[in-house]
């Protein structure tokens, strides 16, 4: 067993071809012949690498454990604990260790197997050092991603916590409260539902960063976007030859998540047969490839969300019930922003600061017209729709106090159909005498309160008449000649 080479320099230091990535990455050697840890250490402390060696699988995994290298090179044929062990457990210990095997030719097939156990790659012997760093600046590559994860976590959990969450609104304070003690435990499985825009994509979020998974993946699916087969092989992955197209063994969307968060958005439009795979998964944490016959374990949290009524879905035989019921432990309902009209104004104002960060803007907030327009919407695309309609209003008005007349015409024209609307009750269309109105005074009576209700603007007259202004004019002005 030796200690790692301190004249090794700075970790951070570029290969010597100029032409790789850099690899600031320790290190771990075990192979029983030393000449070829000799020569593999050499040049890998070359190229700028900290390197441990260890000469059995025994030593190995105490330095595994005790120093707990970025990559590990590992021979297959080892005294004492066997290679494939080792790996076995470096891969318990840490499912995402990245482990690259080395076997003799004639011991392909253990290389083979030490694959299927989870080893990342294998070189044959004797390899060209060439060969070898090339093995490893893909694995540096999948390192470097899940160094920009990690880096990321810190500003995700800050982005994404229930703090930050705007409401005033006692339901979903409620639910609030609710979902913070499901993130604390590890396995809940939690159903979001809701209509779309109300952030239920936000709240999983906020879930896993709050739970005790926060460093490891979150994968983000809506079921919707994708066609049946398509979902199935991106979630579970395939084998070679699993159907037409399928010349390599690919991994699934669910093996990469495995120890995080799996968010899946829209699942009343998974197939039925996802759906059959999906509750092995939550009942026994397994599930294999399209095309495998092997059985791959993984462990994972599931969020899942739909803005559908899943009842409904099941009494048409669209959804299976034993699976709305293992989805179903703990149900968090976001209340649409038409039923937390406390909150829109607050909900406004917040996405406002965020807007002027983005937009380099510096509005200071609404006029009490404007807020009370915002407050009356009754947004059908909740806060998804008021994102839209702020930064619209942002990036079309000079900067300030947004005030009503600011804000798009939809939102304008409600507080003109209420008017209009209330013009229309005041319409006496009893009888005088035994005669009635005709239809066309009552239609001509309706247009002058309509008129009068917008002021005399004929454009905002003719949308709420459901008419065409060319239409509106020609009316006129034939009432006009009578």
């Amino acid at each position: 067993m030796s200690q790692p080479d301190t004249a090794a320099g700075t970790l951070t230091k570029e290969l010597g071809s100029g032409s790789r990535a850099n690899m600031p990455y320790s290190t771990l050697i075990i192979d029983d012949e030393e000449l070829t840890l000799r020569t593999i250490s050499r040049g890998l402390r070359q190229e700028g690498f900290e390197v441990f060696t260890a000469l059995s699988g025994e030593d190995g995994l105490k330095l595994f454990h005790d120093e707990q290298p970025d990559l590990i090179l590992l021979d297959i044929v080892l005294p004492g604990i066997d290679g494939i062990e080792v790996l076995r457990q470096i891969k318990e210990a840490k499912p995402n260790a990245i482990v690259i095997v080395m076997s003799a030719y004639h011991l392909v097939e253990r290389a083979v197997e030490a694959m299927k156990v989870g080893a990342f790659d294998y070189l044959v012997k004797p390899f060209p050092l060439d060969d070898m760093m090339t093995v490893l600046e893909r694995a540096a590559e999948v390192l470097a991603l899940r160094v920009r994860v990690r880096d990321s976590v810190e500003s995700e959990r800050g982005r994404y916590n229930f703090g930050r969450v705007v409401t005033q609104n006692p339901a979903t304070i409620k639910m609030l409260e609710m979902a913070r003690k499901a993130a604390e435990t590890d396995r809940t499985t939690i159903m979001i539902q809701g209509e779309s825009g109300t952030g239920k994509g936000v709240l999983a979020r906020a879930i896993h960063y709050a739970s005790p998974r926060t460093s490891m993946p979150l994968l983000e699916i809506n079921c919707a976007s994708l066609p049946d087969a398509l979902l199935e092989s991106e979630l579970f992955g395939y084998e070679p030859g699993a159907f037409t197209d399928a010349r390599r063994r690919k991994e699934g969307l669910l093996e990469r998540a495995s120890g995080g968060t799996v968010f899946l958005d829209e699942i009343a439009n998974m197939s039925a047969s996802v759906q059959a795979k999906m509750l092995r998964v939550l009942e026994e944490g397994t599930f294999m490839r399209l095309g495998g016959t092997s059985t791959i374990k993984v462990n994972i949290r599931l969020i899942a969300a739909t803005n559908d009524v899943l009842r409904n879905a099941i009494s048409q035989g669209r959804f299976r019930e034993d699976l709305y019921y293992r989805l179903n432990v703990v149900q968090l309902y976001i209340p649409p922003l038409r039923e937390r009209k406390e909150d829109i104004v607050p909900l406004a104002l917040e996405i406002v600061q965020q807007l002027n960060l983005e937009l380099k803007k510096n509005f200071t907030g609404f006029s009490p017209a404007a807020a009370d327009l915002l407050e009356q919407y009754p947004w059908p695309g909740n806060i998804r729709e008021l994102r839209n309609v702020l930064e619209r209003t942002m990036i079309l008005n000079t900067e300030g106090e947004i005030e009503a007349g600011n804000l798009p015409e939809e939102i304008r024209d409600q507080e003109v159909e209420k008017k209009a609307s209330e013009a229309f009750s005041t319409v006496d269309i009893s009888p005088t005498g035994d005669q009635f109105l005709s239809l066309r005074a009552l239609e001509d009576h309706y247009i002058e309160q309509v008129l009068a209700a917008t002021g005399n603007n004929k454009t905002a007259a003719a949308r709420i008449l459901g008419i065409h202004p060319t239409s509106l004019l020609r009316r006129l002005k034939a009432k006009a000649s009578d």
